[in-house]
């Protein structure tokens, strides 16, 4: 049976009537809105200290990244700094792909992007093009039906879709893959989508799309005990108001924060999660609720759950809430919390933090090689 795009048979609809966006672009929604929401001029001061850090960063990473990993393997400490301060914009594609893990995936696996998109079919394929409209329906790349933008999300999200035939596709995931869109090409976000799901670097990803969510629930429990732990007066208020997590912080592990809140924000997030993994995350979620903790304690139910659904625009600056998150420790609780979730669910020891541990030191090159191995077999079948 001939395979091929479904994709390509679907005409463009109109071009969208231009419209003021902001320096991301997103369309504007009002003129008067945040500071991010409207491009400033900014000072002589202010743009010649933005040029002074780029200049860093291209002399960190080097010509193309060719110089990233031996100054990270010098200097650890102050490219943990560097990027919890944010990354340029203008290098934040190239960075991502660095630290992910996923520049390696791309090189050691040439042409395999190109196979999934053309020559294979994807049982998911209907329901992703359902759903493309509902990814970022504010930015400007995404906003024409069938336009550029769509069809990149449609291909690289089909590409993963047969890449794992056991995860497929999951709603949420096209968040994460618009969000790459937005810094590199298809075949680069495909990698990065890959190196998350898959943990070339950090611990895989992937139970937060399959079958019933494993990862999430289990997220949700250790975000709920950290709750209890490090914000005692606000957990015994959930628990007396009935709120678990479950109604509030789904997505935000499902989507890294990339689904509801203000991008600049998502962004920095981004930078700091595609290098320390996904305790950032739990990080966050605790700042968030501690900035607003004195608010959230007096609110009942209804007024609660609103609230924790939409955090004030002070409450979602990086430069406010970033500090807050890095200011809880957390990594040894999430893993004794994360085994009294697997000892309660009876699941076995192989899904134990040793398992983890294993996953988060496999080294990119090795996943590659096993990728690349499977798929050179497939297509030589498939001739």
């Amino acid at each position: 049976m001939e395979k091929k795009r479904i994709a390509d048979d679907l005409e463009p609809g109109p071009t969208p009537s231009p419209r003021p966006v902001d320096r991301f672009g997103f369309i504007k929604q009002d003129q008067t809105n945040s500071p991010e929401g409207i491009t400033k001029s900014r000072s002589t001061h202010e743009r010649e200290r933005e040029e002074r850090r780029i200049r860093k960063w291209r002399k960190m990473i080097g010509v193309g990244g060719n110089d990233w990993s031996h100054y990270e393997k010098r200097n650890p400490h102050v490219v943990k700094r560097r990027i919890r301060k944010g990354i340029p914009d203008c290098l934040r594609g190239l960075v991502w792909q660095l630290i992910s893990g996923s520049r390696e995936l791309l090189l050691l696996n040439p042409g395999v992007y190109e196979q999934l998109v053309i020559y294979e079919s994807s049982a998911s394929e209907l329901e992703i093009i359902r759903d493309i409209s509902r990814t970022f329906p504010s930015h400007v790349f995404f906003q024409q039906r069938h336009g550029p933008g769509q069809r990149s999300l449609y291909n690289v999200l089909k590409a993963y879709s047969v890449y794992d035939r056991e995860v497929g596709y999951v709603q949420g995931m096209g968040f994460l893959a618009g969000l790459l869109l937005l810094y590199m090409s298809e075949e680069d976000a495909f990698w990065l989508l890959v190196a998350l799901l898959k943990g070339a670097v950090h611990a895989p990803m992937e139970g937060l799309y399959q079958a019933g969510l494993p990862l999430v629930q289990q997220y949700l429990f250790q975000f709920e005990q950290l709750v209890k732990e490090f914000l005692p007066k606000l957990g015994q208020h959930f628990s007396d108001e009935m709120i678990n997590p479950s109604m509030y912080a789904s997505q935000w592990f499902i989507t890294v924060f990339s689904y509801s809140f203000p991008f600049h924000f998502t962004l920095r997030i981004w930078d700091i999660f595609l290098y320390e993994g996904i305790k950032v995350v739990f990080k966050v979620g605790l700042a968030l609720l501690r900035f607003c903790h004195d608010d959230l304690v007096k609110l009942p139910f209804e007024k609660l759950l609103h609230s924790l659904r939409n955090f004030p625009e002070d409450a979602t600056d990086p430069d406010t809430i970033l500090p807050i998150a890095f200011s809880f420790k957390v990594t040894k609780r999430l893993e004794e919390f994360e085994k009294a979730y697997k000892k309660k669910n009876g699941e076995g020891s192989h899904l134990g933090s040793s398992s983890t541990k294993r996953l988060q030191s496999m080294k990119s090159k090795s996943l590659s090689r096993i990728n690349s191995q499977v798929f050179k077999s497939k297509f030589e079948q498939d001739k």
